[in-house]
Parts: structure tokens; sequence; C-alpha cells
């Protein structure tokens, strides 16, 4: 990331503020303020407070790097959309929850929330490229 000027990174497909924020987390890694070679010693919230200092990245980039990155099982990106409308078609309710009550809710998968929300996208890409049909579930 470092090797390429803004231009060229978005000649290589990124938008500009994807490609600012890439080089921000590369510095911070040249840098040392966040070591991305032993963030496995970290505790999930310590790895997740870390990653969210670097200018750019926030929790849900953080969660979702720990989960697939890192393989951590125990980690559960609330804020995503996707998640909470999966969530909202598991408990068959009518309202999408917000991030606070799908953190709340996936608690009860905890040691496994990761692999819950694994789950939980791949039935959500299921019904939306329309390999699964959802019934009687409220619009």
């Amino acid at each position: 990331m470092l090797a390429h000027d803004i231009d060229a990174l978005r000649a290589f497909g990124l938008s500009g503020q994807k490609a600012k924020y890439g080089r921000e987390i590369a510095l911070a890694q040249v840098e040392g303020r966040v070591d991305l070679d032993h963030m496995q010693t970290l505790s999930d919230e310590e790895a997740i407070a870390a990653l969210t200092a670097i200018k750019g990245v926030g929790k849900w980039t953080a969660e979702t790097y720990l989960m697939f990155c890192e393989g951590r099982l125990n980690v559960f990106p609330g804020g995503d959309v996707a998640l909470q409308e999966a969530m909202r078609w598991a408990d068959r309710a009518e309202l999408r929850p917000n991030e606070k009550q799908a953190y709340l809710r996936a608690e009860v998968w905890r040691p496994h929330r990761g692999v819950a929300a694994h789950l939980l996208w791949g039935w959500y890409g299921g019904v939306r490229r329309g390999e699964i049909v959802l019934e009687d579930l409220p619009a």
C-alpha cells in the first residue's frame, strides 16, 4: 500500500477513501501503532480497540477483520445490516434489531458468536440469491 500513491491505488479499483484508509492501516503497522502480526495475543476487546484507533477503521471493520483474518470465533459484528435482517427472520420479528439489540441477542451464542454470524450471513445470502425461500415471516 505504501509503495503506491492514492492515484495508483485508485487505478487498482479502490475508492479514494479506501485508498487513503488502506494507506493509513499500512502506515500504522510500519510505525508500530498496531501490530497485525501479533494481534492474536490481544483479547477480542483489546484487538478491536487497537484497530479502531487507526483512522478509517470502525468497529464493523475491526470485527470482520478479526473474524475473517484471524478466525476469531466469538467476535460478532452487530452493526452489520445483513446480520440484523437475518436475526429478524430467525426471530420472526416485524422489526430488524438495531446494533445494540443485535449485540444483546447474540449473547446467547457466546462463545461462538462468530460462527453464528457466518451462518446468518450464509442464510441471508441464500435468501437474496433466491436459493432459500422465506415463508410466513413478517414483511
